[in-house]
């Protein structure tokens, strides 16, 4: 690989956030909360709830934007938000920490969570679901006006039970925020766009330091470094391999030092400044020398399958329509194939996920590409038993004429 410097790899509009370290957002932050509770508020009426009870904290965020130790509070029923489709915003929160939601339009209420998981409540458990279940019920009968359905993201069946004893009927409220949060407004597109900048420097962090001997985790703590120092939140996976580990797909980076001529592929799944993900895939080569012939056909198809279904992609295709039409997978690759054709991205990976054709009768189902949605589409090529897998991965925001890139770090393009 020849070694490039930062500034000749990273994009311009990078280099300059990286100096700014996102001390201050691009743009009006409540406007990005407004819209997404509006998104939200629409959604309710469209299935005729009268609110969302939400305990994914991606879906918290959407709804409120207020935070409190998001990955901790995923483990656990210990914090949600209650929004009413015509009434308040409740949020209940691990502990007494009113000064986190301090100054958030979208929060009219703040109130401590009567947890009931079982480690904080232990033999006890039952009965603090009873008292949430109170709260829940009597939000939904004040407000509903005489609607009693409720859509719940997830709530084991002890916060379930003793709502359903109240008369209120749960529903499927993943598919209220999945809907929700799949169009972005330009504001969003402001901080994705600064997501994926962060990411790209940690990318290029990385590339600088990729040399034979260097561990796998070594390697994938550079993005990490980059996304904290440079106001980033967190990272989803550890999807960085090398060499025999790069085939078959999703083996997480360990402490394999990464040899010379080894191929090192990775997937950033990282949560950039104020939420937005940046879900990109590269391939690259440790050491100096040139590709062999097959690391170079398995990048030439993995790049042509990117290219040939970015060009596809338009508003107001069917979903059924995109895999159809998708480049056709080789028979020496298609066991080994990506779980998805392309996928949505937003605060995580999101709404929709479009399934390769052979698996379409089996997983896809029916949609329309819309104007505003952000996707990622996928590519793994890597042959069963063979020795070496290219991943890569490129984001795009859907427009009228079809589709704009978000991502702009560079493919292995002297290689083909």
């Amino acid at each position: 690989m020849n070694k490039l410097t930062s500034s000749q790899v990273v994009s311009a509009r990078a280099r300059q956030h990286g100096a700014m370290e996102y001390s201050e957002p691009e743009t009006d932050l409540n406007k990005v909360r407004q819209y997404r509770l509006i998104r939200v508020r629409e959604q309710l009426r469209r299935f005729d709830y009268a609110g969302a009870l939400l305990f994914n904290q991606i879906n918290t965020r959407y709804a409120t934007d207020a935070t409190n130790m998001q990955i901790w509070c995923s483990h656990y029923e210990t914090r949600c938000v209650f929004v009413a489709t015509d009434g308040p915003v409740v949020l209940f929160d691990y502990g007494n920490y009113p000064h986190l939601a301090e100054g958030l339009p979208t929060v009219d209420e703040y109130r401590v969570n009567k947890s009931f998981y079982f480690f904080t409540a232990g033999s006890r458990a039952s009965e603090h679901a009873e008292r949430f279940a109170d709260e829940i019920a009597d939000l939904v009968i004040q407000h509903g006006g005489g609607n009693k359905r409720l859509a719940v993201d997830r709530l084991s069946y002890e916060g379930s039970e003793p709502l359903l004893r109240r008369g209120i009927s749960i529903h499927n409220g993943e598919e209220v925020m999945e809907l929700a949060r799949c169009i972005k407004s330009p504001e969003e597109l402001v901080l994705m766009e600064q997501a994926i900048d962060v990411c790209e420097l940690g990318m290029q962090a990385m590339r600088d330091k990729l040399e034979p001997g260097i561990t796998e985790n070594a390697l994938w703590a550079k993005l990490h470094e980059t996304n904290i120092r440079l106001g980033g939140e967190w990272i989803e996976t550890r999807l960085l391999s090398s060499g025999p580990r790069t085939n078959p797909w999703f083996r997480e980076c360990s402490m394999r030092q990464i040899e010379a001529g080894d191929l090192v592929s990775f997937d950033t799944d990282l949560i950039g400044p104020y939420g937005y993900c940046a879900d990109i895939s590269r391939a690259w080569l440790c050491g100096d020398g040139r590709p062999s012939d097959e690391q170079r056909r398995l990048y030439e198809h993995a790049l042509e399958q990117i290219e040939y279904n970015i060009a596809l992609l338009k508003p107001g295709l069917s979903f059924r329509e995109v895999s159809e039409r998708a480049w056709k997978i080789p028979d020496e690759f298609l066991d080994n194939r990506y779980g998805s054709l392309i996928h949505g991205v937003g605060l995580a990976d999101e709404y929709p996920s479009l399934k390769h054709w052979v698996d379409f009768e089996e997983k896809g189902y029916d949609g329309t590409v819309e104007e505003g949605m952000t996707l990622c589409v996928e590519s793994y090529i890597g042959a069963v038993d063979g020795h070496e897998g290219v991943k890569l991965e490129e984001q795009v925001l859907i427009v009228p004429e079809g589709v704009r890139r978000l991502s702009n770090y560079p493919f292995e393009t002297e290689w083909l």
